[in-house]
């Protein structure tokens, strides 16, 4: 019953005889199987006949967890609050959990939820526009059960345009979520940051998922974000150990060792505050190569801090 429940959890729908091969028993076991879930409060939908399956539903309850719906709605915040980046290393298991507390969620335990989502404001640093967390359980879902997408979306240079898309993974980088996807009018691979859809709704066209080039989405999501047109390319020469200046800078940079203690750090930004912080916590001596602006911008936000600490 465990199995079977973990399946139900990760498949929209799920065909009968699927589901019974899968688990290895009859298909008389699997309806008295589905029976004893629903008996425990998990609201599973049968249909019946030669193409019947399972599907697991919202139902009126939520399941017995030994949890009461304080704690239901306590678990769903603190799921959300470490998908935003709280918790730096464990967004995408907070988002894989969070999709499933949602589902099972009757609404007026999500109305909650919501409720403090909207009428809350986090004390935390966020590097970045938020993500609402239904929205992003939306796009979850429909990466989960191969399902289409559609949603308007604002571009980096403000274009706004529909989409139609085959969602393959959610990437979390940093404090951002980004949507690797296979653009069904464009008929290409793209990424979309998840803060700039709008509305995204599942269509309930199913499909079958294509092999992603490279098969690593975080890394795929890399590339795309080294290789879109940017406002300056940065390059700067610092006398620290290659392995301490990518502990500080992480992936917002890449860093090449160039002698022992020595190391070449270059990022494609569209702003110089961020090169400039980066560098201010590296804490060591640097030379800019590139760009001049780069010089300027730190130059006056020298002077800016000496002036401040007289």
């Amino acid at each position: 019953m465990l199995r079977l429940l973990s399946l139900l959890q990760t498949h929209r729908y799920w065909p009968g005889q699927e589901l019974a091969d899968r688990l290895e028993v009859s298909p008389r076991t699997l309806r008295r199987d589905v029976d004893n879930l629903r008996d425990l409060g998990y609201p599973v939908d049968a249909n019946r006949g030669v193409a019947g399956g399972y599907q697991l539903q919202s139902g009126a309850a939520m399941p017995p967890l030994l949890l009461d719906d304080e704690e239901a709605v306590a678990i769903a915040v603190g799921l959300r609050t470490a998908a935003g980046g709280a918790v730096a290393g464990i967004e995408e298991t907070s988002m894989r959990a969070l999709t499933k507390v949602i589902q099972v969620m009757p609404p007026r335990l999500r109305r909650r939820v919501e409720a403090l989502r909207t009428y809350t404001v986090p004390a935390i640093w966020s590097g970045g526009p938020t993500v609402d967390a239904l929205a992003l359980t939306v796009i979850a879902s429909s990466c989960r059960d191969d399902e289409r997408l559609r949603f308007a979306y604002t571009a980096y240079d403000g274009e706004e345009t529909r989409r139609h898309v085959e969602p393959y993974r959610l990437v979390s980088l940093g404090r951002r979520w980004y949507l690797v996807a296979w653009d069904v009018e464009r008929h290409d691979w793209r990424t979309f940051r998840a803060d700039r859809m709008v509305d995204p709704k599942a269509t309930g066209a199913r499909f079958r998922q294509r092999d992603l080039p490279g098969g690593d989405p975080a890394e795929f999501v890399r590339r795309r974000l080294n290789n879109r047109p940017t406002q300056h390319a940065v390059i700067v020469d610092i006398q620290a150990p290659a392995e301490r200046v990518k502990s500080v800078v992480t992936h917002w940079a890449s860093v090449e060792p160039t002698g022992t203690d020595t190391c070449r750090m270059t990022m494609n930004t569209d702003t110089l505050d961020w090169p400039t912080m980066l560098l201010g916590g590296i804490g060591a001596d640097f030379t800019i190569v590139q760009p001049t602006e780069l010089r300027t911008y730190v130059r006056t936000m020298g002077e800016l801090l000496l002036r401040n600490t007289e």
